[in-house]
């Protein structure tokens, strides 16, 4: 027992004692340390989408996180250490409502989730279509007196867009910014980008498209 006592009790007896009050010290700063709570705007991640599959919803709602912690780890505290995570593998097309709750929330070791607003979001799915649509140039502007349009070619005449399925079968052609013809007599070329309105629709290449509009004399302008 003796043995057993000066090999592993009194055994650098000295830097045994140090450790300890280090490690008393320690926990004392910390037990004393300031608490601190922050509120944090983050957006949320969706992880695991399925290769097919696109949100439907326009607006995917962020979440404020309200954090309490140790104040020197408040202080610290930046947007980009925060955020929510959602895995959605093998989710199916539809209207889904997710719960926000501690277990979702990435934040800095040391911090506890007080607060998650909203407790619950609702984010629509659907499969992703890819598929080309006609492009209708938007010709405005006064004509010369007797001429008319007489032929407008769109090179190239149509676009690839990808999206939701529903948005994009309701898209019945891709359009241009406004292309103003007014004094054009016989034909002029503008070059303009194509896009569509719906914000969930994606034209996939950006590439500008030249559109000519060709002038004809009116039968009006011929009498």
């Amino acid at each position: 027992m003796k043995d057993f006592f000066r090999r592993y009790v009194l055994h650098n007896l000295g830097l045994k004692l140090i450790s300890l009050a280090l490690a008393v010290g320690l926990w004392l700063a910390v037990a004393r340390e300031p608490v601190a709570e922050v509120a944090v705007e983050v957006p949320i991640e969706f992880r695991n989408i399925p290769a097919n599959l696109e949100i439907n919803s326009e607006h995917v709602p962020g979440a404020q996180i309200r954090l309490r912690g140790p104040e020197r780890i408040v202080h610290r505290v930046r947007s980009s250490d925060v955020y929510a995570v959602i895995n959605v593998a093998g989710l199916k097309p539809g209207d889904r409502t997710f719960d926000l709750a501690g277990q979702q929330i990435q934040r800095p070791s040391g911090l506890e989730v007080v607060q998650v607003i909203p407790s619950e979001i609702h984010v629509a799915f659907d499969e992703r279509l890819t598929r080309q649509v006609s492009i209708q140039p938007r010709i405005i502007g006064t004509f010369a007196d007797g001429y008319q349009i007489g032929q407008i070619v769109v090179d190239p005449s149509a676009i690839t867009i990808s999206g939701p399925r529903k948005r994009v079968e309701a898209v019945e052609a891709a359009t241009t910014d406004p292309i103003d013809v007014s004094g054009t007599m016989e034909r002029n070329t503008f070059v303009r980008h194509p896009y569509v309105s719906d914000p969930l629709v994606q034209v996939t290449r950006t590439e500008p498209v030249r559109i000519t509009v060709i002038m004809a004399k009116s039968s009006s302008g011929n009498r």
